[in-house]
C-alpha cells in the first residue's frame, strides 16, 4: 500500500479531528463520546403516547461525524454495552440494539468523510443521506430485524399479535411486524423527531472551533 492510499484510508475512516489529536485526547474524545452515549441509552428517554422517544440517533451520528466511522462505532457501542451492564432490569442483552446505534455513527462517519463537497448546503444533502440510510439500513434493518427475531422465537406480544391480526388477517410476518413497531410502536414518529434534531444541533455543533474542522 502506497503512502497516499494510506492517507486516503485514514481520512476515510477516522476523522481529521482525531487525526490531528495526540494519542492522550484521542483517548479522551473517545470517553467523552462514549460517556455521551451511556447517558443517552439510560437517562435520555421519556414516553409520550406510548411511543418512546430518545435521542439516540443524533448522539449516535454526531459521534461518527466528530470521531470518524471506526472510533464513532466503538464508542457508540460501547457505550450501549456499558449501559446494559450497569443498569439491564434483569432483562437479556440485545446486541442488534447497540450495533444499530454504532452502525448510524459509522455510517454518518462514512458519509461526512468520504463526501468532501464545498458547495452550498452540501452539509444537509449529506445529512439527509444519513436520515436516509439509518433509518432503512439501522432502525429497520438491524434494529426492527433483530426484535422481529428474538419475538419469533420468544413470542410476540398479544397486543401486537391482535393488532397484525386485524389489521392484515394474517399472523405476525416480518413485513406486518415491520409496520406493527414503525406506526403502532412510534419508531417511525421517534426517528422523524431524531432526524429534525440532527439538521438542528449539527449546523450549532460546526461553530463550535474544536468540531469545525471535521463537519464543515
Amino acid at each position: 500500500m502506497t503512502k497516499t492510499q494510506n492517507t486516503v484510508l485514514k481520512r476515510t475512516f477516522f476523522s481529521e479531528l482525531i487525526l490531528s489529536k495526540s494519542s492522550g485526547q484521542r483517548i479522551a474524545y473517545i470517553a467523552v463520546i462514549t460517556a455521551l452515549s451511556v447517558v443517552t441509552s439510560m437517562f435520555l428517554e421519556f414516553k409520550m403516547f406510548d411511543v418512546q422517544f430518545s435521542v439516540t440517533i443524533v448522539v449516535s451520528a454526531l459521534a461518527g461525524i466528530v470521531l470518524g466511522p471506526v472510533c464513532g462505532l466503538a464508542a457508540c457501542y460501547v457505550g450501549d454495552l456499558i449501559g446494559y451492564i450497569y443498569n439491564n432490569w434483569g432483562l437479556m442483552y440485545m446486541p442488534w440494539v447497540g450495533l444499530s446505534t454504532g452502525m448510524i455513527a459509522f455510517l454518518s462517519g462514512l458519509i461526512f468523510n468520504a463526501a468532501r463537497w464545498k458547495f452550498r448546503g452540501a452539509l444537509y444533502v449529506k445529512l439527509a443521506i444519513v436520515c436516509v440510510l439509518s433509518f432503512f439500513v439501522c432502525t429497520i434493518g438491524i434494529n426492527t430485524t433483530g426484535f422481529y427475531l428474538y419475538y419469533k422465537e420468544t413470542g410476540f406480544t398479544s397486543a401486537a399479535i391482535e393488532y397484525i391480526t386485524q389489521k392484515f388477517g394474517s399472523g405476525v410476518s416480518y413485513f406486518t411486524y415491520v409496520f406493527y413497531r414503525l406506526f403502532v410502536g412510534g419508531q417511525i414518529w421517534n426517528s422523524l423527531v431524531n432526524f429534525a434534531l440532527l439538521f438542528a444541533v449539527i449546523p450549532l455543533a460546526n461553530n463550535i472551533k474544536p468540531l469545525k474542522i471535521n463537519i464543515s
